[in-house]
């Protein structure tokens, strides 16, 4: 069995910026990076760069990071070119089993036979997990003349598991006292592709109620009906262009679109609204493996007052050894920059929250044995 760490405590909440967090070792095609403030206000000055082009691919739900992230790199480290697409956690762990990329993003950590054709191409290494944006999933919703939703766990689940259809039915008013609903029906969007954010969300549902959702978590959406539509973006979008809508993705998407929330229940018994902050009290009852494979274990049922009960953790996936040596400098320098604490800082904006300080702590460390 493996052992875990939990990550309880004041000490595991957010990077307060005393963490400086720098490249470890050196490369041979390494030079100091720029002191100049990159792009969002994120200071550089720890960056020591390496030069070279790399491409990854995988999670949209971290996209926004990446792609800040990227920016900031790109502006401190002119000879490097970092080349990220998003196309789901699903996508990016079969082309980083295939060597297709040189570390892909995944909300959902490597197992089973993922785990072994990764390991696999990591000849010499091992295939790792390293924690890196953080952020709550949002029920982002369209329905006229409704604000400040409020949402059971078990109506959550009833809604995604198919047994409540319309917006008035008994189990919304009753979370919502006093409020007007309307008789519309609700259209349910989840993600086509495969996807971490699916994972993570009907993980929450089966663990919090099995009876009224009863599928267990699955990249591929597990629930009956509704549409689906591809990539958290995509979903924004369908639900901003649909009467009734409601689907899940990051708050980062309904927050660019200018969609209402819903405000879920946590077990602490507060309807609490998707935030950094709240993502970051629910991940805090979270136990971290031992190790250098970092796989997190959610705990849904921690009544922490304050949490945000609907969460996930995106890990970038890569080698400790076996990557091209083309490509190694630059992923241990990139990846050293991202868990640093000016990275995390720099993506509150977008919605993402900053690693605890002992995740980042061990991220920093197993980052530094890549070569």
């Amino acid at each position: 069995m493996s052992r875990s760490i939990r990550l309880g405590g004041a000490a595991s909440l957010l990077v307060a910026g005393a963490l400086a967090l720098t490249a470890c070792g050196s490369d041979n095609n390494s030079s100091t990076g720029s002191s100049a403030p990159a792009s969002g206000g994120a200071s550089t000055s720890s960056i020591n760069c390496a030069s070279g082009t790399i491409t990854a691919s995988g999670s949209t739900a971290q996209a926004n990071a990446i792609n800040q992230w990227v920016k900031a790199y790109q502006t401190a480290c002119g000879s490097a070119t970092i080349n990220y697409q998003g196309g789901g956690s699903s996508a990016g762990r079969t082309q980083f089993e295939a060597g297709q990329v040189a570390f892909a993003g995944s909300d959902a950590a490597l197992k089973g036979d993922d785990k072994t054709k990764a390991d696999k191409r990591c000849a010499g290494g091992e295939a790792v997990d390293l924690p890196m944006a953080v952020g709550p999933i949002s029920l982002e919703y369209n329905l006229s003349g409704v604000s400040g939703l409020q949402l059971s766990p078990a109506t959550v689940a009833k809604i995604f598991g198919g047994k409540i259809k319309t917006w008035n039915d008994p189990a919304i008013k009753a979370d919502n006292p006093g409020v007007t609903l309307p008789s519309t029906g609700i259209q349910t969007i989840h993600r086509s592709d495969g996807s971490g954010t699916s994972a993570n969300f009907s993980a929450y549902l089966n663990a919090v109620d099995p009876a009224d959702f009863g599928f267990a978590g699955a990249s591929t959406w597990p629930g009956p009906g509704g549409q689906g539509s591809k990539g958290s973006d995509g979903v924004t979008q369908t639900v901003k262009s649909t009467s009734g809508a409601i689907g899940y993705a990051e708050l980062s998407y309904a927050t660019n679109a200018k969609l209402p929330t819903a405000k879920v229940k946590n077990p602490a018994g507060e309807f609490v609204a998707p935030s950094i902050d709240g993502a970051s009290k629910g991940l805090s009852t979270a136990t971290l493996a031992t190790g250098n494979d970092l796989k997190m274990t959610f705990d849904y049922k921690a009544t922490t007052a304050g949490a945000y009960p609907i969460y996930l953790v995106t890990y970038e996936i890569t080698c400790t050894k076996g990557l091209p040596s083309s490509q190694a400098g630059l992923v241990k320098s990139f990846l050293t920059y991202t868990s640093s604490a000016a990275a995390q800082s720099s993506v509150g904006s977008l919605g993402y929250a900053a690693l605890p300080t002992a995740v980042a702590s061990k991220v920093a460390s197993v980052v530094g044995t890549i070569s």
